[in-house]
């Protein structure tokens, strides 16, 4: 019987562990932190367990036909286990391609909330404008995937945005918001334009995983937090009170800010979540020297020669440049319809994951 038999080791390997964390789970006094890791461990690994179950009894079953081809006498039995062997033989490869994209190495940040960054690159307000089109957009694309949206801190001009910091929470909202880290390439004719020429613009979008104190330690002696009046937008709750938070860490002098909270402790929470993303940021580029900033590798300089997507509006047409994939539908990908781009990000991705899966 022909089959994968280092992938069926591997398996094996896999299916052991998860009989020992789902008894690991029923013992008493585990810690919340355990109990979570054990949980998401078994939320993993349980579709590989149920594929090698259906794999292993493929295999059994072939193996019983080959016998019963080789030993028995009875020619109808044979002619079924033979017709039986066939199918199973063909069910294989289809089946241990499926289980080497379930295991794939999983982003440890997939499952986390994310922050997102956005502004303006090359194009004066016009770029502005797109900001502000292209964060509707996420949120349309948020309120589709029953993630929530909360804006962090925010700058508003006659146009547009200068810039917006928003949270997004939600099931697996860093597996397919990653993919939108970097120059983003607008083609109009702007509201302002009066002889109706197509403008470049571009803005840049950054998207950090959202960590918390288990993830990234921060000793509370290096933070200076200020307070202040809020600006904006409120009536009288902006002027009287000093709602707003602004936060430096000390030693690497990142500094973040939060004024669209209500009060000052929920604008102290938002800023401390986005210094957690930063500073996580600010250690993943000191761990690779190849990339000197994640940020940078993300977003850019903004420049209009650099993109990762172009949004053609007079031909109303998306082009994803990172996967040559061009739709003739930007008015539906701007109503939030992001799935078949994104989708198709995923399956790069796991192509190119597949090629370095030494099974």
């Amino acid at each position: 019987m022909e089959y994968n038999k280092r992938l069926f080791e591997s398996l094996e390997s896999i299916a052991k562990k998860f009989v020992e964390l789902n008894q690991k789970l029923e013992s008493a006094n585990l810690p919340v932190s355990q109990l979570t890791d054990i949980n998401r461990q078994i939320k993993h690994t349980t579709p590989i367990y149920e594929k090698f179950n259906e794999y292993k009894k493929l295999i059994d079953n072939g193996i019983q036909d080959e016998k019963i081809v080789s030993s028995e006498t009875d020619k109808d039995l044979v002619e079924l286990a033979k017709l039986e062997l066939d199918e199973i033989k063909s069910k294989i490869p289809t089946l241990e391609e499926e289980i080497k994209i379930l295991l794939l190495p999983v982003d440890p940040n997939n499952e986390k909330n994310v922050i997102v960054e956005m502004r303006p690159g090359a194009g004066g307000d016009e770029a502005g404008i797109f900001v502000a089109d292209v964060f509707d957009m996420y949120k349309r694309y948020a309120d589709k995937q029953g993630w929530k949206v909360k804006i962090m801190d925010i700058s508003q001009n006659s146009c547009g945005y200068d810039y917006i910091f928003f949270n997004i929470s939600g099931e697996e909202v860093y597996s397919k918001m990653k993919f939108e880290s970097g120059v983003h390439r607008v083609q109009r004719v702007p509201a302002t334009e009066s002889k109706g020429r197509v403008h470049t613009s571009t803005i840049t979008v950054a998207v950090l995983p959202e960590f918390d104190a288990v993830d990234v330690k921060i000793n509370p002696a290096d933070l200076r937090i200020d307070t202040y009046r809020a600006s904006g937008a409120g009536g009288q709750h902006v002027n009287r009170t000093e709602s707003a938070v602004r936060i430096t860490h000390i030693p690497t002098g990142v500094v973040v800010s939060c004024q669209e909270g209500k009060s000052q402790f929920e604008n102290r929470d938002a800023c401390m979540k986005m210094l957690y993303a930063k500073l996580w940021q600010k250690q993943e580029d000191e761990r690779n020297e190849k990339i000197s900033s994640m940020r940078k590798s993300q977003v850019g300089t903004g420049d209009r020669s650099e993109k990762i997507r172009t949004y053609n509006y007079p031909q109303n047409r998306i082009t994803d440049h990172r996967i040559g994939l061009t739709l003739n539908k930007l008015d539906q990908i701007m109503q939030g319809n992001l799935d078949e781009i994104i989708d198709q990000l995923i399956a790069d991705e796991q192509t190119r994951l597949m090629t370095e899966l030494k099974i």
